[in-house]
Formats: structure tokens, C-alpha cells, sequence
């Protein structure tokens, strides 16, 4: 569990910035040609992966599975904004701003 006074080894940052490069033209070939759409099943996929986890108990496996679900909104959020849309920030906001309403 994240200590407060630890100091975290990667940041939300790291993470961003990590999908912006995997998107690049120095990055990944296969991160380029996902579409949104192309995305739909792996999202319904890591969903699925995050529930077999926490019905096996595996903490571990939970914190990896957590990890994919995560990056595939981050990575349908960096879609989203390159196509001229919303960001990961809107995202985060839209969410924060619901949880105190």
C-alpha cells in the first residue's frame, strides 16, 4: 500500500507521458493504429481480468489488473484528445467534480 512519505518510484505524469510516446511515430506500431472502436474490446477484456482477480483473492494480480484497466482509459482519453476531443485532465476533473457533487 502507498505510504504518504514514501516517495512514489512513477508518476501519473510518467504514465502520460509514457502513452503519448507509445502513440509517437519513435514509439509503438501497434499503440498507432488503435482507434477507439479498436479499443472496445480490450477495455470489456481488462474489466473482465480486474473481476477474475478479485474473485481469486490475488492482491497482486488485482494491482497488475487495476494497472491495465487504468492504462486503457488513459490510453481511449490520449485517442479522444488527438482527435480533438477531451484529455486524461478532462477525464480527472469530470471524475472529481462528480465525486463531490
Amino acid at each position: 500500500m502507498y505510504d504518504k512519505g514514501e516517495i512514489m518510484k512513477k508518476s501519473f505524469e510518467d504514465l502520460v507521458n509514457l502513452s503519448i510516446h507509445l502513440r509517437s511515430p519513435e514509439g509503438c506500431p501497434w499503440d498507432r493504429e488503435q482507434t477507439l472502436d479498436t479499443l472496445k474490446s480490450y477495455i470489456i477484456e481488462e474489466a473482465y481480468e480486474v473481476i477474475q482477480a478479485i474473485e481469486s483473492g490475488d492482491r497482486d494480480e488485482l494491482a497488475e489488473e487495476l494497472g491495465d484497466l487504468l492504462f486503457e482509459v488513459l490510453f481511449a482519453s490520449g485517442i479522444a484528445e488527438e482527435d480533438g476531443g477531451f484529455s486524461i485532465y478532462d477525464v480527472v476533473d469530470r471524475l472529481h467534480d462528480k465525486l463531490v457533487r
